[in-house]
């Protein structure tokens, strides 16, 4: 497949020379979209508070401006994948920034929750159009491998900065605008790719595609939105039937699918892929290190804002050393390749962030937040280093014309990672917190009992319950609330240091024999 047909068959001199550095301006442009995606995931969250006093939403409405994006993204990615495999990467791309631009404008003076929350579905399913879209586009532009590793680099790096100045520059946004601001920034941040992106972005797609099977599409989508429905149901709520069966349901559907897949000529996605050891193992590598590192973000944040008493804003700024290190060790490893194999350097990534979980699950927490930042550094760069060579290492064992699904199935893992990290590993410190939270006996006589319950349900109930009782018996309740939380911050963590130790092996064995880049 040639990509670039208009600039002939052989470059040579000053034209392969112009031809490299339009690549990159189209890499530069690639890069906008995929800053605002992983900018908005993140942001949003310190607008809901000024959500909630401007809208007066219900506390289910509010839950659904964060659901509605993510359930609708989610649903769709595999879908979109292979659709710009069909009608071209970069026409989809162009079709998700104009969509997602146009939305965010009006989803940011939403007069009602109503309207906001099916603004945030609009952004879903324009979302859904950019990543795999921006991912695969790299994959067709960068063919050369070393160039192309560098590019998926650029790529990580980028949406790990984002993830990471998400909070700080949303709290920003909310307190010197209003909360419409976190959205009405996509406008211009979407302005350069959508007016340069038809000169400087090439198409591409594949040269032999089928029509697009619209009954694989919906199937897809009753696939992945009931899981995640599900998933998020029980990181919110606990184990219980409803989100059980929808999850069922959610499965019975991608049964479906997947015969339906096995049955065409032309499949929506082609499940050859999974077929190829590399592709495969590259994929598991990436669902466990964000499984294990949103686990892990999920009590690190908890416990600097409600042990330690830092601000959101505070707690976020304390973990952007450990975010910053995860975008220069993806950088860092581009050049590494050349003299370890990927497939050790993947292994070794994965064991250091087995090594960060291994010094919180015997460590001693009781010395302030010092040894679960330094933990947080380790498992950031391990995964940093990880995930780079691996995603390069999934776009790689594809076939160029499949770039759109590969890259799809890769976005759809990192979404599956990181709503199970949080569902799973969130379900077991909450489980764990309530089962070991033994109550002082003066504070269960002193206290009424509906903030006992609470007390016992939740560490912010127990927190928030302190900071209302007299020095002695706050003091006694929230060492008895630490000991309960540290006893489920120890059971995740085994569970997170098992799970990057089984991945760093698998990735040991499995990619070993991947030769060294050139």
């Amino acid at each position: 497949m040639t990509i670039h047909s208009t600039l002939g068959p052989k470059l040579t001199g000053g034209n392969a020379a112009a031809h490299k550095s339009r690549d990159w301006f189209a890499l530069a442009l690639l890069m906008f979209p995929v800053l605002l995606v992983a900018v908005d995931n993140t942001a949003l969250t310190f607008a809901l508070p000024a959500i909630a006093r401007t809208l007066d939403p219900s506390g289910v409405q509010l839950l659904w401006v964060v659901d509605a994006y993510a359930l609708v993204l989610a649903g769709l990615l595999v879908a979109m994948g292979s659709l710009g495999d069909r009608i071209g990467r970069r026409r989809l791309l162009l079709v998700g920034i104009s969509g997602f631009a146009a939305v965010s404008a009006a989803s940011a003076f939403a007069p009602s929750a109503e309207w906001l929350i099916a603004g945030r579905a609009a952004l879903g399913f324009f979302g859904a159009m950019l990543m795999p879209s921006t991912l695969s586009l790299i994959r067709n532009i960068f063919q050369e491998p070393g160039r192309r590793r560098l590019a998926v680099a650029i790529w990580a790096a980028c949406f790990s900065g984002g993830a990471a100045l998400g909070p700080i520059f949303g709290g920003w946004l909310v307190e010197h605008f209003w909360w419409g601001a976190v959205l009405l920034v996509a406008v211009p941040i979407m302005l350069p790719p959508l007016v340069l992106g038809r000169f400087l972005i090439p198409e591409s797609k594949d040269p032999k595609p089928g029509r697009v099977d619209a009954p694989s599409a919906v199937l897809s989508m009753l696939t992945m939105v009931p899981v995640v429905y599900g998933i998020k149901e029980l990181a919110t709520h606990g184990p219980g039937l409803a989100p059980f069966a929808v999850m069922a349901f959610g499965l019975a559907m991608g049964f479906l699918f997947v015969r339906r897949q096995q049955a065409l000529a032309s499949p929506l996605l082609d499940l050859s892929l999974f077929g190829n050891p590399v592709f495969s193992t590259a994929i598991t590598a990436n669902i466990l290190s964000l499984f294990s590192y949103n686990g892990f973000i999920l009590f690190l944040a908890q416990h600097l804002q409600l042990l330690e008493g830092m601000s959101p804003s505070e707690s976020g700024t304390a973990m952007v050393p450990a975010l910053t290190a995860m975008v220069l060790a993806g950088l860092l490893v581009v050049p590494l390749v050349r003299k370890v194999r990927p497939g050790f350097v993947v292994a070794a990534g994965l064991a250091l962030s087995a090594t960060g979980y291994c010094l919180v699950s015997f460590g001693n927490h009781d010395g302030g937040p010092a040894t679960l930042l330094a933990a947080l550094l380790l498992l950031a760069v391990g995964v940093g280093a990880a995930e780079t060579i691996s995603n390069d290492l999934i776009l790689g064992a594809a076939p160029a014309a499949k770039s759109g699904a590969a890259a799809a199935i890769s976005e759809t893992g990192y979404e599956v990672g990181s709503l199970l990290g949080t569902a799973v590993l969130g379900s077991i410190l909450t489980a764990s917190y309530q089962q070991h939270l033994a109550l002082p006996a003066v504070v269960a006589e002193t206290v009424p009992a509906t903030a006992a319950d609470r007390a016992g349900e939740t560490l912010a109930g127990a927190v928030e319950l302190a900071g209302s009782l007299p020095a002695p018996l706050a003091d006694a309740l929230t060492a008895a609330a630490r000991t309960a939380f540290d006893s489920g911050v120890h059971i995740t963590t085994a569970i997170g240091l098992a799970l990057m130790a089984a991945a760093s092996v698998l990735a040991a064995v499995v990619l070993r024999r991947i030769p060294r880049a050139k």
